[in-house]
């Protein structure tokens, strides 16, 4: 007798991207995300309009990816949402939603953590592709505006956290470099774009010394600011005659002080599966360093490719995946949380 794999719905809604998608058993059927352009006249995403925009894209994106995955509702046997951590009114909407769905439909709720998302991204499969996936345990090295972590994964649910930042995270670093250099929001691509142009050994900034396999990069981004104002200081046109290089030079410290810590990591525990997750796993420095080390260190490494690596549904529903195969399931009053 054939077993009949789940048919899940993921749900995203953090932070500015509305995401829906389908997966069958962990192969994706669809992914579909509506991304708000408002943010970028502000430097930064504003919450309440946030919110707003999810309000009126949740149906609509749900109904597509229904619709590209030639799944009809009635089919699903479960819709899994991001509870948190993000923007509590953004949570709000899909969290509502997802709640709503699953009421009408009947099928179960299942909560998943959206840093966990991040980190299984490497497990979404996608029709007629070769599986490839990393063993247990490995290592994840997750980089995002909002966290920087070092994560042993001993199973699709089990996650040890074994250094994180004690600051900003290394996407904030990247987006208010950006916004101190006038380069705009979001920091991360645009920066990545010029410093491809740039001579990352140019210039030196201050790196932090901090035990263990913590971060830090609040001192990176003060090194810059004050850099840059010297220079200007003595030269009006420093930032448009070397934004290039700065770019790179400041790109290429981020990146040591990521490394530094992953490969002390990877020697501590003696593991050498390594992933990267999150919003700035798709920077191409990182991406770069990461299967050059990996080369050197006799590392096996895991890129998700880079539609994975932004907020997305997919790899939502395939943490919800793991979560309903061991039977967990999330009740109806269960409220979203901004922090997990």
């Amino acid at each position: 007798m054939t077993v009949m794999e789940p048919i899940i719905l993921g749900i995203e809604s953090s932070c500015d991207d509305t995401s829906a998608a389908v997966i069958r058993g962990r192969v994706m059927l669809s992914n579909v995300i509506a991304s708000q352009q408002v943010h970028k006249d502000y430097g930064g995403v504003v919450p309440e309009l946030a919110s707003r925009a999810h309000e009126l894209n949740i149906v609509p994106v749900v109904s597509e990816a229904l619709s590209k995955a030639g799944v009809k509702a009635s089919d699903l046997s479960a819709v899994a949402f991001t509870r948190g951590p993000g923007l509590l009114g953004s949570l709000l909407v899909g969290t509502s939603f997802a709640k709503a769905f699953s009421l009408a439909l009947d099928v179960p709720l299942v909560e998943v953590n959206h840093l966990q998302g991040h980190v299984l991204a490497s497990f979404i499969q996608e029709e007629g592709a070769p599986v490839r996936e990393p063993s247990f345990p490995y290592l994840c090295l997750l980089v995002s505006g909002g966290n920087s972590q070092i994560v042993r994964v001993n199973g699709p649910l089990s996650f040890d956290i074994l250094g994180q930042t004690i600051d900003d995270a290394v996407g904030e670093a990247f987006d208010k470099c950006s916004k101190m250099l006038g380069l705009g929001y979001p920091g991360g691509p645009v920066i990545d774009k010029l410093a491809s142009q740039g001579n990352p050994s140019r210039f030196t900034f201050a790196k932090p010394h901090i035990p263990g396999l913590d971060y830090s990069f609040s001192g990176v981004k003060t090194s810059l600011l004050y850099f840059v104002r010297d220079a200007l200081k003595e030269d009006p046109s420093f930032l448009e005659n070397n934004k290039e290089d700065l770019c790179a030079s400041f790109q290429k410290t981020l990146i040591d002080i990521l490394m530094d810590k992953l490969v002390k990591a990877a020697k501590q525990t003696g593991i050498r599966q390594i992933a990267i997750g999150g919003g700035v796993s798709a920077n191409s420095g990182l991406r770069a360093r990461i299967l050059s080390e990996g080369a050197r260190r006799g590392w096996q490494t895991w890129l998700p490719p880079l539609r994975f690596t932004t907020d997305n549904a997919a790899m939502i529903a395939v943490a919800g995946y793991f979560h309903f195969l061991a039977g967990e399931r999330a009740p109806l009053d269960l409220a979203p949380l901004s922090r997990c």
